[in-house]
């Protein structure tokens, strides 16, 4: 397999990440490994794979590590590969990768079944999953990498319930698909699967040229979270606080200054233009089932 790249992250920094990386570098012998010791890293490693000429590019982490890898091979030849072992691995989910399976996840990287889907950037820099302006960005904004490494996925709550009470920012929207023009919280989906297991986006498809956006409108953010419960478990949003639409292209901008995350981490704040290229990424995927 010298035509593949494995990309690691977290270079061992605890024990739990010296396991994972002993159970690659078994599973994935005769390849080159590298394993990232910084933020950014993993988008340098796979831009100079891709350049080098590898066929196929395996990020092994999150779904973070994921955006990195695709940032930087986008626009090649190369394949993506996936090994999830992050915290969070919801592409790989919505790609029905069996997660955690290590060995099953390296026989589809072993095997040619690759499949194109659609590739959506926010302001020219690319995600995979699901972005967000407002609430869910500030949240991540807000909780420390401490918080995360003592509480994990409920930090993020910790963190929320300190953001409830204040005043949501208003966000403006632009998109030929849209009847709305304001909002206070704007969530933007490639594929269904948001936060986790959480089908939020009901009509997404990885591979229709359109992204699915979730708009709340005036709303504030107590309000916001008693309506996310509404969507995840309604087959259909029928409240007239949340507009849902797909579109090719989305402009949000705010008169304050409102973060964005991009498959869960921080990439700035709006202005924020959202567009799609139609099944430009190709990832390596298990073959249908008939």
């Amino acid at each position: 397999m010298s035509n593949t790249v494995v990309i690691l992250n977290p270079a061992a920094r605890s024990e739990k990440a010296k396991r994972w990386r002993a159970r690659v570098e078994s599973i994935a012998r005769g390849c080159v490994i590298c394993a990232t010791s910084r933020a950014g890293e993993a988008e340098a490693l796979a831009r100079h794979a891709a350049e080098e000429g590898f066929e196929k590019i395996v990020a092994a982490g999150g779904d973070g590590t994921i955006n990195e890898v695709v940032n930087g091979l986008a626009g090649s030849n190369a394949a993506l590969g996936l090994l999830p072992i992050g915290t969070m691995n919801v592409f790989a989910t919505e790609l029905g990768l069996p997660a955690h399976d290590l060995q099953l996840c390296w026989n589809i990287i072993q095997g040619e079944n690759t499949r194109l889907v659609d590739l959506p950037s926010a302001n020219g820099k690319y995600f995979v999953q699901l972005a967000g302006v407002g609430l869910d960005a500030q949240v991540v904004k807000e909780t420390s990498l401490t918080l995360k490494r003592n509480f994990g996925p409920l930090s993020y709550l910790i963190s929320a319930a300190q953001i409830a009470a204040r005043q949501p920012p208003r966000l403006f929207l632009e998109s030929e698909d849209s009847s709305i023009e304001e909002g206070s919280f704007v969530l933007v989906g490639n594929g269904r699967l948001y936060g986790g297991p959480f089908p939020f986006f009901k009509h997404a498809i990885i591979d229709d040229g359109l992204f699915d956006v979730i708009a709340f409108k005036q709303l504030g953010y107590l309000e916001i979270i008693k309506y996310l419960q509404d969507v995840v478990f309604s087959s259909e949003i029928r409240v007239p606080e949340i507009e849902y639409f797909q579109t090719r292209r989305l402009r949000v901008t705010s008169d304050s200054e409102v973060p964005v995350e991009l498959d869960g981490e921080l990439v700035g704040s709006c202005p924020v233009e959202f567009q799609v290229r139609e099944r430009t990424l190709r990832v390596l995927t298990p073959v249908p089932q008939s």
